[in-house]
């Protein structure tokens, strides 16, 4: 990556790999003037349009790079892992507890409300948590979302009327829903340029929110004690508990995982927000205090950034103004080509996020016009449910693998995801019983999440830091509008018709269509 040389004693000078040198040879490595080599590229180049940003960029991964993966890496894999578990786990548990719940409350009201507040609440959880990751840091974000999310899902539990649940339903949502934003942007920008592809991997845990809220559910749906018989006339509270230990388990779970989060990550704000913020003498000693900690060297100094120059200001006069956003907006279309991927990753994310949810709305009705009846023994609907949950941890182990391979890389990895699951939601139209019916629902729970975790991934890595979690933000909200649409279209649709299913899997051959023209590839690069 080519930088403006500031200072011609800066010690941050070097080749681009794949250039030719005043000799006429190719470069094949960048060399810094200790003498280190460092052959990653970073996605961005000179994209951000401010040299003293991107030569200081490059200094920061290749201190990164230098110090490696560590134990300190292995507890945000798991710590940051949470926050996947969570947003599945919130999202599965209010469509799970709405029919029992509308029942108890005298079944008036809008029957698919709690499905709309759910994601109305994740939808605002999305922008408010994302922007402000870029505003504040990712620090306070990361630490305080998980503990509103955990707190309103008790609440939930003892909520006295239909619409006071959907209120803390949606703040559930609210809590949440920032989880993808800032769980993949934390844990990127301290990743080494060689482990970038763990971030795939990481939704793997996406599987363990939904097998825990198949457990939880399964437990205490099932017991006739906890729950009314949805087809008799009363269903008093004292009589319909489930529902509500559902929330109150769930809520307690959250609330560990946001201590653990605090206890055992301390997480400091990240290197490259800092870096974007220009605290470069706390950015250093972020870095070395790592690099010391767990016994590995780090040969960046406070000199070596300030030889690169003053980055160009990344925040408005106001943090907290409409100025503000338009720079985080603008930055992510700051040229042509960044313009374009910032595009075709929300049009990626509106699609999924309509396709994946409207397949489900319509799937029962389509297979009881079929003839096709599931098993009525409450044991055996929540063991099908969670072998289909937990059929999608593997998804992203599959895809980290692939993701990884040099001519596949994140966007082919993509391309296959979305390929195979369409095949497969064109092969369900061949469904006649319930074992063919499981079978296809563990096998597309499977191959979704091929698609799914390389574009949670594939998202952060190609934005600019300095606007990441704003554009992440708002890839998660496109999102969480297709569910609100999903919801509606389930309500005044006519549920008999198969044609939603041709449509999700058409969705998907647009999925890989768009994935193919992403202008940046990730793989052996560095995010910017």
């Amino acid at each position: 990556m080519a930088t403006v040389d500031h200072n011609s004693q800066a010690p941050n000078r070097y080749d681009k790999e794949g250039q030719m040198d005043e000799n006429g040879a190719e470069v094949k490595s960048q060399v810094a003037s200790d003498g280190s080599v460092h052959k990653g590229e970073d996605i961005l180049a000179m994209q951000d349009l401010d040299p003293a940003l991107n030569a200081k960029m490059h200094l920061v991964n290749n201190a990164i790079d230098e110090i490696g993966w560590t134990n300190y890496h292995w507890k945000l894999f798991v710590l940051n892992g949470f926050g996947y578990a969570v947003d599945s786990l919130i999202t599965l548990i209010q469509s799970n507890i709405a029919a029992p719940a509308f029942k108890e409350f005298g079944s008036v009201g809008y029957a698919n409300g709690q499905n709309i507040a759910s994601y109305a609440g994740l939808l605002a959880g999305a922008i408010f948590w994302g922007f402000g990751a870029d505003i504040i840091g990712r620090r306070w974000a990361f630490n305080l979302s998980l503990f509103v999310c955990s707190t309103a899902a008790i609440v939930a539990g003892a909520a006295p009327s239909w619409p006071s649940l959907g209120f803390f339903v949606a703040l559930v949502g609210f809590g949440g829903g920032g989880n993808l934003v800032l769980d993949t942007t934390v844990f990127l920008e301290y990743l080494p340029g060689n482990k970038q592809w763990v971030l795939t991997l990481m939704a793997c845990w996406w599987g363990f929110g939904q097998a825990i809220t198949g457990f939880i559910c399964w437990g205490f749906l099932v017991p006739k004690k906890w729950n009314c018989d949805l087809d008799g006339e009363a269903c008093p509270r004292s009589s319909n508990m489930g529902w509500r230990y559902v929330y109150f388990t769930a809520g307690a779970l959250v609330f560990v995982l946001s201590i653990l989060r605090i206890t055992i990550v301390r997480l400091k704000e990240t290197p490259k927000y800092q870096l974007t913020e220009g605290d470069d003498a706390a950015l250093v000693e972020n870095l070395q205090s790592l690099a010391k900690k767990y016994n590995r060297p780090c040969s960046l100094t406070l000199e070596q950034l300030e030889a690169c120059g003053k980055i160009q200001g990344t925040h408005g006069e106001s943090r907290f103004s409409l100025t503000e956003f338009k720079i985080h907006l603008s930055g992510l279309f700051a040229t042509k080509k960044i313009a374009l991927s910032t595009t075709l990753i929300w049009i990626s994310w509106t699609l999924i996020g309509l396709a994946y949810p409207l397949f489900y709305v319509f799937l029962s009705t389509y297979l009881k016009v079929r003839g096709v009846t599931g098993p009525t023994d409450p044991y055996f609907v929540w063991r099908n449910y969670t072998l289909a949950n937990i059929s999608g941890i593997p998804g992203p182990i599959l895809a980290g693998i692939l993701c990884n391979i040099k001519f596949l890389g994140r966007k082919y990895t993509m391309v296959i995801g979305a390929l195979v699951t369409m095949a497969f939601f064109f092969g369900y139209t061949a469904v006649h019983t319930s074992d063919e019916n499981v079978a296809f629902s563990c096998v597309i729970a499977f191959c979704v999440n091929i698609y799914y975790s390389c574009l949670y991934a594939y998202t952060p890595e190609v934005l600019p830091t300095a606007h990441r979690a704003t554009g992440n933000g708002i890839s998660v909200a496109f999102n969480r509008i297709m569910g609100i649409v999903s919801a509606v279209i389930a309500t005044v649709a006519d549920t008999r018709t198969t044609v939603p299913i041709y449509l999700t899997a058409a969705l998907y051959a647009a999925m890989a269509i768009v994935a193919v023209f992403f202008p940046f590839e990730p793989y052996g690069r560095r995010s910017s």
